[in-house]
């Protein structure tokens, strides 16, 4: 039997909302691995789609900048909320996506090693002198992405959440903006794992079945059903996974009459033209990084002694 961490129970819950001992046992029965662990708990009803990053938390702020046909979405991390609303730190995530878009690096690498836009300093020089002397917080320069064509970005609650949307148009009007826009606020909001079901790869949609399969032999209305009959009933519930799981399948937000898809569809058609949402980026601050919690981590210790 696996050597069960506080740590790792915490984490599975953050991961699937399920509570202390349900995810203890699942891992414990996994013989820790978290994987496993989370399709036990989906196949027991417990969980929903497990996000591995989902809700882990970090400080800092994401930025979206769209520049004429150049965007750029961009993620810095600071220890402090504190830190992160200052002016000074709000100004050199400014610079930074500004270079971004006037430089265009390769990685991130290669974005501290350029010129900051409008100085005579690298990116890393000025973050260190930041750091150091202005802040006294490490910074950290986590991802960014940019992108070029028709372009809309949305930035939710301050720099939480950033989305770029690009777009495939022969409309030159504004308006297309604001259909990217809503796009975005869909994608902020619901943080659909897919753009469209092409997107859903193979083995993702057969373990999603698998899981949906063993739903069905937990329940004692569905067990003695013959499992050509249950096989039928999985496919017939694959079109609500990509309802739930494809950005341009789910229900707009504005009008939960029409798909996401049917509304863009709806837009184009009053502007006398074809959209088409070619790409979605979506950034949630501190998704994938471990936020320290000694008292929680504690908590839990003392509730599995």
């Amino acid at each position: 039997m696996a050597n069960v961490t506080v740590q790792a129970i915490k984490e599975l819950m953050n991961i699937t909302g399920v509570g202390m001992m349900d995810c203890k046992r699942a891992l414990v029965a996994a013989d820790g691995d978290q994987d496993k662990a989370i399709e036990a708990l989906r196949e027991k009803g417990l969980a929903t789609q497990a996000k591995k990053s989902g809700r882990a938390a970090a400080e800092g702020t994401v930025a979206a900048v769209v520049d004429g046909n150049v965007g750029v979405l961009v993620e810095i991390n600071t220890e402090t909320d504190f830190a992160a609303n200052t002016d000074d730190f709000k100004a050199f995530v400014a610079s930074v996506a500004k270079t971004i878009i006037e430089k265009n690096p390769a990685d991130v690498d290669a974005l501290k090693a350029a010129t900051i836009s409008g100085g005579d300093k690298t990116v890393d020089e000025v973050l260190t002198e930041l750091a150091g002397m202005k802040i006294r917080e490490n910074i950290v320069i986590r991802r960014f992405v940019r992108l070029e064509g028709t372009l809309a970005s949305y930035v939710h609650n301050g720099g939480s959440i950033g989305v770029l949307v690009k777009m495939d148009t022969d409309i030159s009007n504004d308006a297309v903006l604001t259909v990217g826009k809503d796009v975005a606020m869909q994608s902020a909001a619901l943080n659909p794992a897919f753009l469209n079901r092409e997107q859903v790869p193979a083995e993702v949609l057969d373990k999603e079945k698998e899981i949906m399969m063993a739903q069905m032999s937990e329940d004692p209305k569905m067990a003695n059903k013959p499992e050509q009959v249950r096989a039928k009933i999985v496919e017939g519930k694959v079109g609500k996974y990509y309802k739930e799981n494809c950005l341009l399948e789910q229900a707009f937000v504005k009008d939960d009459k029409v798909s996401v898809e049917q509304y863009v569809e709806a837009e184009a058609k009053k502007l006398g033209g074809s959209i088409k949402i070619a790409e979605v980026i979506r950034y949630e601050r501190g998704e994938g990084v471990e936020k320290k919690e000694e008292n929680f981590a504690d908590e839990i210790a003392s509730m599995i002694k």
